[in-house]
Formats: structure tokens, C-alpha cells, sequence
């Protein structure tokens, strides 16, 4: 017996040492926006050239013991370079000028208009996890599961959702990739933002309308939209069928962090009555792969129910039911969430993904591209059964009893922190 308690806690310090080592392990000089071919950054003009081959970053790359403990996820894609174009603020859409530095807990951004008036953003391809470290994980020298748990993100599926999106007729913010070089026009933001791979996009919210919608007011926040609600009342309705629409198409590209701040709206009128129109942003998560033995343990249902992988069949289906969901489409009928899971089966057919698809540069397509067409194909052909699902999962939950995220600080009545129809 105690022969047997010995080899027993042999093992269990061998497993934690293995762990440690996994943790521990990564690049001896790791970097983001590698520019590829050059030992200097600085000496390059870029005012010469239009376009560079540049690595999103080098910090996941593992060793055979890494992608074991922690998974190979999308390492190989971030190192990776890609060949995009050079840009200067003061030549992009008549002129961008800075109008802030931008929110996010992992993503480096700029917001910025031109003098038409249309707000755009900068979002850096590169993250930074350690705002979301939490101090223990720091202390037990653990802080790699989180830093590392970045390389489950596909750095470039925004650029594929887009013209996913574009099949079956949603709303998105028309992702580019661009590399912004040192420039004056950064002004005092040029040290920490120049020479860095961006997604340059439109912002979710501003004064003037850049979709090809009508009657388009201005594109608000949701903690604004809940004000517009306390005003306008019965005279104000959300586009349901677009939210659906929008929210089974996350599940189809696998897009699990869907919380209320990532959503916009267009704030539409006709006549006396005002519709508002949800726009998605941040597609970061989308073809978010876990694998490895440490992650699949953390996405557990048990453990972290929001965390879901992107395989071919979604097997907990309460981890993808947000309080934002619960807050604007609770009372919608069963029929409207087959009928939009319908209009994507018939949209979305092999050559519409097939098109969505070649975006990708070759080298980054080659990586993982067949492997994430053939799951997400897998979810479209079940996405009526996932539909249901959803609506099930939906009729379970209560009425929220506190604010959602972002709206805090909101002064609207409780019944309309409870749900968007309950007013």
C-alpha cells in the first residue's frame, strides 16, 4: 500500500513538472509584426514601397511537448507572414484624423474619422493578454495559459466572416488588413502604434451611415439603443430576423464571445417608426480551435461553459446562450429561428464558402482552410437542429436581474433591464 501511495505521488509531481515545463517553455525572442527579410525596421522607408510580407507574431510557437500540453491551436498561421499594403492615415478614405485611443482588453486601437464624417477603427492583428491575467495565475507562474491560449484565435478569420456575412446578407464592418508605418499623422501615438499589422474596419458607432442601408439615422451602442427604447417605446422594435440570422451564423463560424459590447446598431426611421438593425464587431474568436490537454480541460462545460470549440458538432449548447440573447430575443417564435437557419442552408452553399474562402492568401489557406471549410459545412447542414436548440436553451432562462455588460451605468427602469420588451 504504501509502495502504491508512493508511485501514485510520483506521478502526480511528474504530471505537474510536465505541466510547469509546457507552461514555462516559449521562443527565446519571441516578437509581433515581424517584418519579413529586414534586421532593422527603423532604416526602412516605407513612403518607398506599398506593401510588406509581415508575421501577425512568433510568440506561440511550440515545441512537441507545448502542443501536446497545450495545443497546436493556430501557432503555425500566426507565424506565418502575409503580404499587405503599406498605408498612410492622411491617403485613406480622404484623410483619417486620430479622434481617440480605443477601449479593449487585449487589442491595441485607434478610432478615427474623415471629414465626411465616417468613423473608422484601427484594430492591431496582435494581442496583448496580460490585462487579463489574474494575479494568482501570476504568483503560481501559470500566466502562460492565458498568454498562450491567444493562438486558439485565428488571426485572419475576420477577413473570411466578412465575405461569409456577405452571403447571406448581414451587416459587417468590412475588415481590411493594412500595415501602418511611423507616421506623423499618429502624432503622440506613434511610438506605441506605428509599425504594427492592423485591421482597419468601420466603427459600430457613429453620425453618419456607411452601409448601403436606408433612412439610416446614426449607428448606436446598445446601452444607447436602451435609452432610445425609454424614449420611443412601443414606436421602437429591434430587427429580430436579422439578429437570429446573425447570432446562428455565429454558431456556424464558431464565434463564441458574443457579449452585448460587441454588437452596434443602425438606428433606422420610417416614418414615426424607428427599427434598429444589429451589427456585429470583433470577429476574433471566429474558427476558435481548442485542443491539447490543458485547454480541453479549461473548456470543459463544467469548467468554462462559454468557452466552446469549433468542431463539427457543438456539443453544449448553453455555453453559446448569452444574457444578451435572453435580453432581445426570449418571446421570439420557435418558426423564426427555422426560417432563418433555413435561409442560410440555402445561402451559404459550397461555392458561396468556397468564394468566402479565397480571400486567404494561399500560404495561410494551405495551413488550416480545408479543415475549417469542412466544419463549418458540418454546422451548416445541422444548423436547423442548432436553431432549435438555441430556442430551447432560450425558453430555460429568466429575465435578467442585473444590467448587461456595458449598461452599468445606464439610467433606464428596472423592467427594461430585465428584457428589451419588457417596458
Amino acid at each position: 500500500m504504501k509502495k502504491a501511495i508512493l508511485v501514485s505521488l510520483g506521478l502526480i509531481i511528474a504530471i505537474i513538472g510536465i505541466i510547469y515545463i509546457s507552461l514555462w517553455s516559449k521562443p527565446a525572442n519571441p516578437e509581433t509584426d515581424v517584418i519579413i527579410a529586414t534586421n532593422n525596421i527603423d532604416a526602412i522607408d516605407f513612403n518607398k514601397i506599398d506593401s510588406v510580407s509581415v508575421a501577425a507574431s512568433t510568440l506561440y510557437k511550440g515545441d512537441m511537448l507545448k502542443n501536446l500540453m497545450q495545443g497546436e491551436q493556430y501557432r503555425d498561421v500566426w507565424a506565418t507572414p502575409v503580404k499587405v499594403p503599406v498605408v498612410y492615415l492622411g491617403q485613406l478614405h480622404g484623410g483619417l484624423s486620430i479622434i481617440k485611443k480605443g477601449g479593449g482588453k487585449q487589442t491595441k486601437s485607434l478610432r478615427l474619422k474623415n471629414e465626411k464624417g465616417v468613423v473608422y477603427t484601427l484594430r492591431s492583428v496582435a494581442k496583448d493578454p496580460d490585462p487579463l491575467i489574474p494575479e494568482f495565475a501570476k504568483t503560481l507562474g501559470i500566466e502562460n495559459i492565458i498568454i498562450d491560449g491567444v493562438s486558439a484565435q485565428h488571426p485572419y478569420g475576420a477577413m473570411v466572416a466578412a465575405k461569409l456575412s456577405e452571403k447571406i446578407n448581414i451587416q459587417h464592418t468590412h475588415p481590411s488588413l493594412v500595415f501602418v508605418p511611423k507616421q506623423k499623422q499618429l502624432d503622440q501615438y506613434n511610438e506605441e502604434y506605428g509599425n504594427k499589422l492592423y485591421w482597419l474596419e468601420y466603427e459600430t458607432k457613429g453620425e453618419k451611415n456607411w452601409s448601403n442601408l436606408e433612412n439610416i439615422i446614426d449607428l448606436i451602442d446598445t446601452e444607447k439603443l436602451q435609452e432610445r427604447k425609454l424614449k420611443y417605446r412601443d414606436s421602437l422594435k429591434i430587427d429580430k430576423a436579422a439578429l437570429i440570422r446573425n447570432r446562428l451564423f455565429d454558431i456556424v463560424i464558431g464565434d463564441w464571445d458574443r457579449h452585448a459590447k460587441q454588437w452596434g446598431w443602425f438606428f433606422q426611421k420610417n416614418q414615426n417608426h424607428y427599427t434598429a438593425i444589429p451589427l456585429a464587431s470583433d470577429r476574433d474568436n471566429a474558427f476558435f480551435s481548442i485542443d491539447g490537454v490543458l485547454p480541453s480541460i479549461i473548456s470543459s462545460k463544467n469548467i468554462q461553459p462559454r468557452l466552446r470549440p469549433f468542431e463539427r458538432e457543438i456539443a453544449y449548447m448553453p455555453g453559446l446562450v448569452y444574457p444578451f440573447d435572453v435580453y432581445f430575443l426570449k418571446n421570439t417564435p420557435k418558426e423564426l429561428f427555422i426560417e432563418e437557419a433555413n435561409y442560410i442552408k440555402a445561402n451559404l452553399s459550397e461555392t458561396a464558402i468556397d468564394e468566402a474562402f479565397a480571400i486567404w492568401p494561399k500560404a495561410i489557406y494551405d495551413i488550416h482552410g480545408e479543415k475549417i471549410k469542412e466544419i463549418l459545412i458540418s454546422r451548416r447542414n445541422d444548423l436547423e437542429k442548432y436553431a432549435v436548440q438555441f430556442y430551447e436553451v432560450l425558453q430555460t432562462k429568466e429575465y435578467l436581474q442585473k444590467p448587461l455588460k456595458g449598461s452599468e451605468d445606464t439610467d433606464i427602469p428596472k423592467n427594461l433591464q430585465q428584457c428589451f420588451e419588457c417596458l
